[in-house]
């Protein structure tokens, strides 16, 4: 069962969670950063997010049948995070492109599993909001890509920063879903 799985690797969820909260809080601390140096930096962050999912995915077992969800939100962060570091060097416009693309997959990907979540445990609230959170971020930089990736840094942060403490809420709830699993498997 996917929470089973969620309830097992609770702590990867919150280390992602932190991991967007860091990169939110530095993105404010530090608005006159590169903008290579912000591409390195996201292109290390979604990697790393997208390896823990994809970890998460696969030490599911192949009875999970929603791993698939966490798959490809992983394979989405790591081909996301090799585009950006492949060309570092890239437009503030591209970047954005890829912040969006990527933040509107995940999102949707993160409120299908919550609907699938649903049936298995309570609190799924959660995965819904940062769900809803990234597809809302990834389509407001794509309608407004040409207001510049320095204006966008502040939204950017304010995203990675709602987005990591629903993730650590998430994980939190997610922690004390094997209680209520082997209660209800004892009925």
């Amino acid at each position: 069962m996917f929470a089973d799985v969620l309830s097992r690797y609770w702590w990867l969820t919150a280390l992602r969670g932190v991991l967007w909260v860091g990169f939110g809080i530095f993105a404010f601390a530090q608005p006159v950063v590169s903008l290579v140096t912000l591409t390195l930096l996201f292109g290390a962050i979604v990697l790393v997010d997208g390896t823990i999912s994809l970890i998460v995915g696969l030490s599911g077992g192949k009875e999970q049948e929603d791993r698939w969800l966490l798959l490809l939100t992983g394979v989405a962060g790591i081909v996301v995070g090799i585009l950006t570091f492949m060309n570092p060097a890239m437009t503030g416009l591209v970047l954005l492109f890829y912040i969006a693309l990527w933040a509107v997959a995940t999102g949707f990907l993160e409120i299908f599993g919550a609907i699938r979540l649903r049936k298995e445990i309570r609190g799924e609230l959660w995965l819904v909001i940062a769900g809803i959170v990234s597809v809302v971020f990834g389509v407001f930089v794509l309608a407004r890509p040409g207001a510049g990736a320095l204006a966008l840094l502040w939204l950017i942060a304010a995203y990675a920063i709602v987005l990591g403490i629903t993730m650590i809420a998430l994980a939190f709830r997610a922690r004390s879903f094997r209680r209520h699993l082997a209660s209800a498997a004892a009925w």
